[in-house]
């Protein structure tokens, strides 16, 4: 009995040791070379050093042993369950033989990426916070991808709204900041970009009650942590029409804009451009915006990096009615146009899927492509002007309308990749309605105020296939389709261009799938154990190429399976990552 209970209390007390820092596998710390700046403005192909792979979230990578040819041939190298249940958004990252990877409630590992080996993991204490703050304590199930490598740190922003620096070596903490209060609602879901000394980070829970007034992107030093700047991206002072775009509703009672997809970064022009949200609350009858275009909210904002200040912005969706969010994936992509090169930030901004490029050195809009079925944008004027369906908008509490996309995408956090083979956009969407109502509701703390019903996710009238992959072109056409690739079950991960010829993406029935760029046949699968969620990655060691799929718990392919009842998803959240390889002999 007495051996028994020291058994017992020996694992007590050392799931209480992992609950209060970094616990470690190994003792001897791994050699690791520092990720410097130049690594980060030119990465390593055999390295995957931010969550897109580069500055320019083109998703894309160089490295081609897993091709056209060789993909039939991968094999499982090794596997690892998540430390934590939650929504399955993860993007790991590699250097030097190490993966680091960050799971819900901010709990972050060091991966051997040769064979899945533990090296070392920490876990962020999270405060307590009430039961009835339902969608702030949601925040902490949804880390997108919340982790940054620089020199020799590992940095972490938070769902109780801190910065936190690690070791990369062995996990322990440098140093961190509380940027804003979580008890009014902030929290961070993503992560940050680490560019000319400085941490640019976007805050997140703009929407809940307690965080009307201000939503913020912000520079921090990446050694003191100390604040260089912040922008306000739903009051600024400096911008007359931007205050004006609200009506008569004053800062402290504007909600949203909220940037929550991690931007991306031009060293050439020290410019960060990101994306942003929805206002709040959602219908413009409650939010007293009158028909005011709610400016930063659903824009493209291009900041300068040294002094905080916007140079330019684009409105992809004014007057919002219906949290059709667009703070999704810009990409920057250089091309050859008549001899000259052209600078292009390419995005499919929201949730109704249009893909909009424009002149990332001034915001100039230049050519816009729909994807999915949308009936929300009637038309854009050749001066980028977007014009609404104002027959969308209710006009009492309760008027109900059939929104396509839907509140649930449409297009999702689920990022595109750019491939410069084809010079195409791949874009991973869904086919989806529903209905929109405003409602009366009381604002409570930590809880969203949207005051808004929506009615369940359906297929558009003739749309039987809720899964889509789009392949836009760039170049040296404008928006064509080159290929459109359908299927019943809706996508629920990323997609990643590889200089192999492949797009990799998955979806709610549990399948990888390798797709030609040219084509889109569909030239490899493999059936896992969860539906494919976060952002698929490649990396390289020791001349072997590996593939990195996570899988999981997915809100996409939940709020939608109704449209393809004959695959039932898995009742457990069966959060995971595949590493994949090709054998000795195909390399």
């Amino acid at each position: 009995m007495k051996i028994d209970l020291m058994k017992s209390l020996l694992v007590a007390t050392t799931a209480l040791l992992a609950l209060s820092g970094p616990v470690h596998a190994q003792d001897a710390k791994p050699a690791y070379a520092p990720v410097t700046d130049e690594m980060l403005a030119n990465p390593p192909a055999q390295d995957w050093l931010m969550y897109r792979g580069a500055y320019n979230n083109q998703g894309y990578s160089a490295l081609d042993l897993i091709n056209k040819d060789t993909v039939g041939k991968l094999q499982l190298a090794w596997a690892w369950p998540m430390a934590e249940a939650g929504i399955q958004e993860t993007a790991p990252l590699v250097h030097d033989g190490i993966m680091f990877l960050q799971t819900n409630n901010n709990i972050v590992e060091a991966l051997n990426a040769k064979t899945g080996d533990l090296i070392w993991q920490y876990r962020h204490v999270l405060p307590e916070i009430p039961a009835s703050w339902s969608y702030q304590a949601n925040q902490a199930r949804r880390q997108k991808n919340s982790i940054a490598l620089y020199q020799d740190k590992v940095i972490l922003t938070t769902a109780d709204a801190k910065i936190v620096v690690l070791s990369a070596v062995d996990g322990k903490v440098v140093w961190e900041k509380q940027v804003l209060d979580y008890n009014l609602g902030y929290s961070y879901t993503v992560g940050p970009i680490i560019a000319d000394g400085k941490i640019i980070t976007a805050i997140s829970g703009c929407s809940i009650a307690g965080t009307a007034g201000g939503c913020y992107i912000f520079a921090h030093d990446v050694n003191t942590g100390d604040e260089l700047w912040r922008f306000n991206t739903i009051d600024d002072p400096n911008n007359p029409k931007q205050e004006a775009s609200w009506g008569d509703v004053p800062a402290e009672n504007r909600w949203g804009g909220t940037p929550w997809t991690t931007g991306s970064y031009d060293p050439a022009t020290k410019t960060t451009f990101w994306g942003i949200g929805m206002p709040g609350p959602y219908s413009e009858l409650i939010r007293g915006s009158g028909d005011g275009s709610v400016l930063y909210t659903n824009s493209t904002l291009a900041i300068d990096i040294e002094t905080g200040k916007l140079k330019w912005y684009y409105q992809h969706l004014p007057r919002d009615n219906w949290d059709l969010d667009s703070p999704y994936e810009r990409i920057l992509v250089d091309q050859d146009v008549d001899g000259k090169t052209q600078h292009l930030l390419v995005t499919a901004a929201g949730k109704n899927g249009i893909v909009f490029a424009l002149d990332r050195d001034t915001g100039k809009y230049l050519w816009h492509k729909d994807t999915v079925v949308q009936n929300v944008v009637k038309s854009i004027d050749p001066d980028g002007t977007v014009n609404i369906n104002t027959d969308l908008i209710s006009k009492a509490v309760g008027e109900e309308h059939l929104v396509c996309a839907s509140v649930s995408g449409g297009k999702l956090w689920m990022t595109g990749s750019y491939s410069p083979l084809t010079q195409a956009y791949y874009v991973p969407l869904t086919e989806a309605c529903n209905t929109v109502a405003p409602t009366q509701t009381e604002f409570t703390a930590g809880n969203a105020v949207g005051a808004v019903k929506f009615g369940p996710r359906v297929l558009p009238e003739g749309i039987t296939d809720a899964g889509l992959l789009d392949a836009v072109s760039i170049n040296p056409t404008q928006g064509d389709h080159i290929w459109q690739a359908r299927s019943r079950p809706s996508m629920t991960s990323s997609v990643l261009a590889t200089a192999g010829g492949l797009v990799f993406g998955g979806d709610a029935a549990r399948d990888i799938k390798a797709w030609d760029q040219k084509t889109g046949d569909i030239v490899w699968t493999q059936r896992l154990n969860a539906p494919v969620g976060g952002y698929p990655s490649t990396y390289e060691i020791d001349g072997e190429q590996y593939l990195v799929v996570p899988t999981g718990y997915s809100n996409a392919a939940s709020s939608i399976s109704s449209a393809f009842p004959e695959i039932p998803l898995p009742t457990g959240s069966g959060n995971s990552i595949f590493v994949f390889k090709l054998p000795k002999a195909t390399n």
